[in-house]
């Protein structure tokens, strides 16, 4: 599948990962449609460096994935005795102390977590196959848009893992805790009817309009003004962790800060 980003001067292109910048959106698209999108722990570096190189101007970062597939999850020589070159093998990891092995993987996870930071919206445009660390990326992001032929699958219980690139949190979240565990635990996939009626896609369409819906999208979330979508996203995230009166709290004190930005009294 091509993505929009293609004719733009990259910001970063490298391990599998391509950022591109053009005012207030930013595409961050994975490079290697041979391998489906294959993830590594190069990969996940590059990512996570992605998150760190967008200009302050960026409003809307749209993740992508080349070919037909937006990422089949892990790269299988991970599975391998001898791993990745250049890699820890999961051999080597599980020799780890816990300290290391828990340090090792928080820094496997920063690749996962940026796509949540309030001064921006992601969107993760998905075809084909979201397998383990595919979906895992795909749920990072605060917004999917789904091809009809998507297939999202958390297949790392059925290799006697689990899911611990910070897809869990979002994935009951969106699903409810039961229907989380059942897709976890059998590993089956969702397809694009399901995923829109469980709430874990915004929108599905058709393939050849995936890219399309998207920028539509983007373009709906730049139609508002900036900090109001910022307040707006903080208040809704740290709605799960507050009470309904903690809550009512949190909106008026967002609503009196930008009551004071609109009548140019803020600080």
């Amino acid at each position: 599948m091509a993505t929009p980003d293609q004719d733009l001067a990259p910001a970063l292109d490298k391990d599998g990962v391509r950022l591109t910048v053009d005012d207030a959106i930013a595409t961050v698209t994975l490079t290697n449609p041979a391998k489906r999108n294959a993830q590594s722990p190069a990969m996940w570096r590059a990512l996570a460096e992605a998150g760190q190189l967008l200009p302050g101007s960026v409003r809307v970062v749209v993740l992508h994935g080349e070919g037909k597939s937006f990422s089949a999850g892990l790269d299988r020589q991970m599975f391998t005795p001898e791993g990745i070159p250049g890699e820890p093998s999961f051999i080597e990891l599980a020799r780890r102390d816990d300290a290391g092995l828990d340090a090792t993987i928080a820094e496997f996870q920063e690749a996962f977590t940026w796509w949540r930071r309030n001064d921006i919206v992601s969107i993760a445009a998905v075809q084909g196959h979201a397998i383990g660390a595919g979906f895992q990326l795909a749920l990072g992001c605060d917004l999917r848009v789904v091809a009809d032929d998507v297939q999202f699958a958390m297949r790392e219980t059925s290799l006697g893992l689990v899911p611990d690139l910070t897809g869990t949190h979002p994935l009951v979240g969106l699903v409810g805790y039961a229907r989380a565990l059942e897709i976890c635990a059998t590993g089956r996939f969702v397809g694009a009817a399901e995923a829109v009626a469980s709430g874990l896609a915004n929108l599905a369409v058709p393939a050849e309009e995936l890219d399309g819906a998207v920028r539509d999208l983007a373009a709906a979330l730049l139609a508002a003004p900036r900090d109001a979508v910022v307040e707006t996203k903080a208040l809704l995230r740290g709605a799960v962790d507050r009470t309904y009166d903690e809550q009512r709290a949190a909106e008026r004190a967002a609503q009196a800060r930008r009551l004071r930005d609109l009548a140019g009294l803020g600080e």
